[in-house]
């Protein structure tokens, strides 16, 4: 618990100044990143103390539109985040803790995916959570009067409640009845990621008797894209397509989500793949997105000692290095030449593993094995991969995965049949290899979606709109 510690006290005062003086103050529920944020203001931190996370998309996605309005260094007068989860008190902790744990065992046993689903359905705005970061986010934005950019509806929601004017981004091209409940409010603005998610929100703003027409609805939902970081954007445009003339590996990364989902599937993939990895000029390298998870990256190893894989692990001393005033690089320099058939980006700092992640796996991997999220398949995607689902998460998922198989970038993962079908996609037909094709694929999406690629700057410009005629 770092509440008490003198240089916490000292960090969550500037953050509060830099949040409610900043141009674009930025709202998003993550998780924690206590040793981060002292970094952040140049304090010591401990780089081995591990995160409470929920979701690295709402992390992500957020950090993708600070990088947009930030360019080229991290100015607070410019834009800054708060994720009040950081600042919840000593005696509201427990409900943080138990908001994880119940995420992290339900993510990692399908068997309790009915429980899930329910807690989709009825819980969510019962969760514990809730109540403990509701007297932070309030605490912070008390005398703000500007629009707030939300990336997490239940922070957005307690927003409107309160009075504010939130611009609220919709994670997926899903609409929750969430988002929905405080729709009617004039101080409520919606950015979703295409037509179709909007004309989603208005039929069900509709359903749910919302006064659509007398309130203005329609208008106040604004089609923007996805918030995707530009430098995985970056990645794609220096990537070079994988064929069967390459003369190298067929380079995967397989990913897990914020709370370390899909975790059996990934188990059982690796069983089938590290021992193709342990024989002499294997035709894949792979690299496992861990995440924050130490028991994923646990399980990693053991499987590959057991087959006798070589790997090496990917977990630089805090890799962010995030400082006020620091420069920001929005082009990567390309990923050193790894080696090793198998690599593991792992670290306990969700901040930190992102970093790894928009560092080494997107301007690497010519294809990802994820679930089809609105994070990480977006992003797999835009940095110029094929990708292969892993089992959704929840309905608005199956859009997701009927989108890009509709853009011919995805297929399904063939959970127990993984060698045969990378072998399937690798192979040269009439057409060219399905992997190579797709890849070329990817980076023509906006011909079918021009918002695709845009997202973060036409949401900024749509904040910009809103706060100039607000004033």
């Amino acid at each position: 618990m770092p509440h008490k510690h003198k240089f916490y006290k000292q960090a969550k005062k500037l953050e509060k100044k830099y949040f409610q003086t900043t141009q674009i103050p930025l709202v998003t529920v993550s998780g924690t990143y206590h040793e981060d944020l002292k970094g952040l203001h140049k304090f010591p931190e401990d780089d081995l103390r591990r995160d409470l996370v929920f979701s690295r998309a709402h992390y992500s996605m957020t950090i993708a539109q600070a990088m947009t309005i930030w360019q080229d260094k991290i100015d607070p007068k410019k834009a800054w985040i708060l994720d009040p989860t950081n600042f919840v008190s000593v005696e509201a902790w427990s409900g943080v803790m138990l908001t994880e744990q119940i995420g992290r065992l339900v993510a990692r046993f399908s068997a309790l995916k009915l429980l899930k689903n329910l807690v989709d359905r009825f819980g969510r705005r019962k969760l514990p959570i809730l109540a403990s970061i509701t007297p932070p986010l309030l605490d912070f934005t008390r005398n703000i009067e500007k629009p707030l950019l939300s990336f997490h509806v239940a922070a957005g929601n307690i927003l409107l409640k309160r009075g504010k004017t939130v611009v609220q981004v919709i994670t997926d091209p899903h609409v929750r009845d969430e988002y929905i409940a405080n729709s009617e409010n004039p101080g409520a603005y919606f950015c979703v990621f295409d037509k179709a998610t909007k004309e989603e929100f208005v039929r069900k703003a509709y359903k749910m008797d919302k006064r659509v027409d007398e309130t203005g609805i329609d208008k106040r939902v604004i089609v923007t894209g996805p918030p995707i970081d530009p430098r995985i954007l970056d990645a794609a445009e220096h990537k070079q397509a994988w064929s069967p003339e390459a003369g190298r590996p067929l380079r995967v990364c397989l990913a897990t989500g914020g709370l370390g989902t899909n975790k059996e599937e990934i188990e059982s993939i690796l069983k089938q793949l590290l021992p193709e990895l342990a024989k002499p000029k294997p035709k894949f390298q792979l690299i496992i997105y861990a995440g924050t998870h130490y028991d994923i990256k646990n399980m990693v190893i053991q499987i590959a000692r057991k087959c006798g894989c070589l790997y090496r692990e990917i977990s630089a001393h805090d890799p962010a290095k995030f400082e006020v005033g620091a420069k920001i690089k929005l082009h990567l320099e390309p990923t050193k030449k790894i080696t090793t058939p198998l690599s593991i980006i792992y670290h306990p700092q969700i901040i930190d593993a992102n970093e790894l992640l928009i560092r080494h796996g997107f301007p690497w991997a010519d294809g990802f094995i994820t679930k089809p999220s609105g994070d990480m398949a977006y992003d797999a995607v835009a940095s110029g991969a094929f990708l292969l689902t892993l089992s959704e998460w929840g309905e608005w998922e199956n859009n997701i995965r009927a989108k890009f198989k509709a853009h011919g970038v995805a297929q399904v993962t063939e959970i127990d049949k993984i060698v045969e079908q990378l072998e399937k996609i690798m192979r040269k037909n009439s057409h060219g290899a399905w992997a190579t094709e797709a890849i070329h694929k990817t980076k023509k999406i906006e011909r079918e979606d021009p918002w695709f690629r845009n997202g973060t700057k036409n949401i900024l410009k749509t904040f910009r709109e809103i706060a100039k005629n607000k004033k």
